[in-house]
């Protein structure tokens, strides 16, 4: 019976070697079971003596059928809160071709441009559009959500400003989830939040700079030309939070003198899903483009000398500067942002107006209905003094309507793309209590508009979003862009640190669905319970992976995680007393977002060195501690760590700290090498950040969304983030970061069940060592446990190359992609190595031809070495080959077939990288983060 119902069904397709070839893996490692190699690999003291309490697999008929009833407990009342969430409709063709297409959401960060032209393009067209509707000159990728955006703004002016005040003030209309955000940024800043009414209670002299809300969360239009003008001219400066549909019809931020602009890209076609993913947008004045937060994409060229694009001036910037990064983001919501980018590529200016002035038609018909808004010039959303509150509430309930009530006194309504003549009356009848007639009224309605803020420039004008308006059209522009990038569907993407694993699409279908894509992050707790259900059971369910007390989902990143695990470590310390520690420990080998999270948060940070074998030099940790005793607040380490090894001492690192009275943080980056075989609360940590978009299956669609959850121990659990509304330690703008994409790693947890995790976990071990091992006398491993085996992950040393064939990892990264593979993680942690992370669910299949192509590369090496290919004239150097390239005119001294089919397994499917080797230097001198222009369509 057992073996009819077939429950670990799921698990045996997640994982890609099946037992034969596990067996033959292990014999290759010389292991004689996969138990025996873990025990090689993860210290004793920390190996789990029993399993996960997660209960047996489901199949994915199960699991779908058990998140289906949660989905079906979640009640979609028609909702006019608005608060920068509004219902929208994502295109069928985009929904189908890219929501749901995993050439689109598999794809990894664009870090190797060459195979990520596609969307690049698209984040290009993202950020034109930005640029266009705001005014501003240059414009970012994408950031997590309005709220972080406001909050990186707020720093980002405190950088910029040349004044020395120390204050900053907010517009007390800006949305509430905002404010509660940037008050929580603002404390371990030191910066002194202002906040107060824009029009009477503005003080520039007394400002390093302010943030203002247009139109605000009230719905009114209001002219801050002046405002922002005695800002500056006390030297401060001025970020604008706005909506990109109110500026189809509204005077730019950039015409009104501000200097940053942001907002919420999510009613381009990106569904509310209970608060998230949604692409925030930036976009600033052109001297202040090098301290702008996020990713910007760039024009340069390639080696050709033909137009390329890549990710300009801050590409992993925080990798590099550290605690002197300008931010910690090192994700964005580029699939979201791809979705809103190509929502405006659809419908093109003249449909986004229609849609816009739809909008604002039924608010002034609202308006006109009930004659007695509070707000005079608006968009979409107008106020109403609320009279007999208890009456009406019992209106809306019988007709399925949630309206804001704001202060206990008004009522808002908020009107979006779905809104009808239907919704307009139904809402008067709820409001007044009588049904209007709308007819003697269509033809008459007053503007809403003040006449000296509507726009009369043309805005989307560049052939993008003028040209593909059928869907003919749109669907071949997109599967055009999606055959330019290698993702997935190709081949393994074995990135050292970014663990790129199955995202089965059963984990997947439940995103699309209506009941729990169409939800208002702030719609009645009673009307989300399905959502409220799921959450809960998510929340138990890593709370036991980890063994910690409680989770919080609200970060929406992995950085954002580090914020505000670090937060729950201030904010405790802060209530005991302690608030005068200030020091962080950080290992040399941490990723760069821990420095830069440990500064956001106000924690000065001293670097602890590593050992010869990559591991925390116990030594120089016990000098850094004797020499800041009393200051310690925080050590961050990650585990496994960022060398890819277990370190035995790991029991006795989070000792000492404790005793010198800190708190152990763990980068949870790892975790798909500690699921099941260990727990972080257990080893001694007592937070801990887990990159759901890693270990838990969410895709990384192209370079994010991310989900960073965190987990704490008992002590830390009312230090974790508030809700938003409440404005207590908020992080993100809604109270459970990116929800629509948590029923992700739900299914994966249900359809794997405790055994499953703990053999994916172990999986992953033996891929990473059996890599390790064949690659072993072509490319020396850089570090290595006590027993010589890697955790997860192995680092590929290749810093002797350039002295013996003047070649770099660099050059071996490109050239992989002729084999059709992205490269490895290049140069980090280590300068001129790769890291390397097959993940569990590759095949020995895949393992082995990705060893092959690497095996190829050290032969090719060795022709380098010998002198029979020339040093600066051969296929790495000039890696990757194009297939129009190798139509043209050939010069090299080897062979066409050399360059472009080195491996016979090319032949039969072959992904030609579309752009050679692109030139980062010259793209960011001559920097250009907007679309060609139109001649080069010709």
């Amino acid at each position: 019976m057992k073996e009819l119902l077939h429950k670990d069904e799921f698990a045996a397709r997640h994982l890609g070697p099946d037992a034969a070839a596990q067996r033959e893996m292990l014999a290759a490692l010389g292991a004689p079971s996969l138990d025996a190699l873990v025990r090689e690999v993860v210290p004793r003291d920390i190996l789990l003596p029993q399993p996960l309490a997660l209960g047996e697999a489901l199949t994915e008929a199960e699991a779908l059928a058990e998140i289906s009833a949660h989905a079906a407990r979640n009640e979609l009342w028609r909702s006019f809160i608005g608060m920068g969430y509004y219902g929208t409709h994502t295109p069928a063709v985009i929904q189908r071709n890219v929501f749901e297409n995993p050439g689109w959401y598999t794809a990894y960060t664009p870090y190797q441009a060459e195979i990520s032209q596609g969307r690049l393009e698209a984040l290009l067209n993202f950020q034109q559009m930005v640029i266009d509707l705001t005014g501003l000159p240059v414009a970012n990728a994408s950031l997590l959500d309005e709220a972080t955006a406001a909050a990186e703004a707020m720093a980002m002016i405190r950088r910029s400003s040349k004044s020395q005040a120390t204050k900053f003030f907010v517009d007390a209309a800006v949305h509430p989830q905002v404010l509660a955000v940037m008050r929580t940024r603002a404390r371990w800043l030191g910066i002194e939040l202002v906040v107060g009414d824009a029009e009477r209670d503005l003080q520039p002299e007394n400002l390093f700079g302010c943030h203002l809300q247009y139109p605000d969360t009230f719905g009114r239009i209001r002219d801050f030309s002046s405002s922002i003008k005695g800002v500056h001219a006390a030297q401060g400066l001025v970020s604008l939070g706005t909506d990109l549909l109110a500026l189809m019809l509204l005077k730019s931020p950039g015409a009104l003198g501000a200097d940053i602009a942001l907002g919420s890209a999510q009613r381009f076609g990106v569904p509310m899903g209970y608060g998230g993913p949604h692409a925030a947008f930036m976009a600033c004045r052109d001297e202040y483009k090098r301290s702008m937060p996020g990713r910007i994409i760039g024009v340069s060229v390639d080696a050709a000398g033909r137009p390329a694009l890549r990710m300009a001036l801050q590409t992993r910037e925080q990798h590099i500067r550290r605690d002197k990064a300008t931010s910690n983001i090192c994700t964005a919501q580029a699939l979201l942002a791809n979705i809103a980018g190509f929502y405006a590529v659809y419908h093109g200016p003249r449909g986004l107006e229609r849609i816009a002035r739809r909008a604002n038609f039924m608010a002034r018909l609202l308006a006109s209905c009930l004659k007695q808004p509070s707000n005079t010039g608006f968009f979409d959303t107008v106020v109403f003094q609320l009279h007999a509150g208890d009456a009406m509430h019992r209106r809306a309930s019988v007709k399925r309507i949630n309206l804001r009530t704001i202060d206990g006194a008004r009522v808002g309504v908020s009107f979006d793309e779905l809104s009808s003549l239907d919704d307009v009356a139904d809402v008067a009848e709820v409001l007044s209590g009588r049904r209007p007639d709308l007819v003697p009224l269509l033809d008459s309605l007053p503007e809403s508009i003040p006449p000296a803020l509507r726009r009369s420039d043309a805005v989307l004008t560049h052939p993008v979003f003028n040209r593909y308006h059928t869907e003919t059209e749109m669907m071949r522009y997109l599967k055009r862009l999606e055959n330019r990038d290698l993702s997935l569907v190709h081949a393994m993407i074995p990135l050292g640190s970014c663990t790129m694993k199955l995202n089965a699409a059963a984990e997947l279908a439940p995103v699309s669905w209506p009941r729990f894509a169409a939800m208002h992050p702030f719609a009645p707790q009673e009307q989300a319970r399905g959502y409220a259900g799921m959450l809960r059971e998510l929340e138990a369910m890593l709370a036991e992976i980890t063994g910690f007390a409680a989770v919080s989902l609200q970060p929406n990143s992995g950085a954002q995680g580090e914020y505000a695990g670090l937060l729950a470590i201030r904010s405790y310390l802060a209530a005991r007393g302690e608030g005068a520690r200030d020091v962080c420990l950080i290992p040399a080998s941490a990723h760069g977002t821990n420095p830069a999270s440990a500064q956001m948060i106000g924690l000065r940070i001293v670097v602890v060195a590593c050992d010869e074998h990559g591991n925390v030099d116990l030594a120089d940790l016990e000098r850094r501690i004797a020499e800041h005793r009393g200051r310690i607040a925080a050590l961050m380490i990650t585990y496994p760590s960022t060398h890819g090894v277990f370190e035995e001492a790991i029991v006795r690192i989070c000792t000492r700290v404790h005793a010198a009275g800190g708190q152990v943080y763990m980068d949870g980056a790892n975790m798909n090498a500690l699921a099941g075989l260990a727990k972080p609360a257990l080893i001694g940590a007592d937070v801990c950040h887990i990159n759901l978009h890693k270990t838990f299956c969410i895709p990384h669609g192209g370079g994010g969304p991310g989900m960073g959850p965190i987990a704490v121990a008992s002590h830390l659990r009312e230090f974790l983030p508030g809700h938003p509304l409440d404005g207590t330690g908020s992080v993100s703008s809604s109270p459970y970061g990116s929800p629509l994409i948590l029923p992700i790693s739900w299914m994966y947890i249900r359809m794997m069940g405790a055994r499953g995790i703990r053999k994916a976990t172990e999986i992953a071990i033996l891929n990473a060592n059996y890599i390790a091992a064949r690659l072993a006398r072509h490319f020396p491993v850089l570090y290595t446990g006590a027993h010589g085996r890697v955790a997860h992950e192995c680092i590929l040393d290749l810093r002797k190359l350039k002295e013996t064939c003047g070649v770099s990892a660099e050059d071996v990264a490109k050239r992989l992609m002729d084999y059709g593979f992205h490269a490895p993680t290049l140069s980090f942690p280590v300068a001129d190595t790769l890291m390397v992370e097959p993940t569990e669910s590759e095949s020995k299949e895949e393992l082995d031809r990705f060893c092959d192509a690497m095996i190829s590369i050290h032969a090719e090496l060795e022709k380098i070495r010998s002198g029979r290919w020339d040093r600066a004239d051969n296929p790495l150097k000039n890696a990757p080959h194009t297939a129009l390239e190798l139509a043209g005119d050939w010069k090299h001294a080897y062979s066409r077939e050399e360059a472009a089919y080195p491996k016979p397994w090319l032949r039969a499917a072959k992904f030609w990288p579309p752009v050679k080797r692109i030139d980062n230097v010259a793209g960011d001198r001559n920097f250009v983060c907007t679309c060609p222009p139109m001649e080069a369509y010709a």
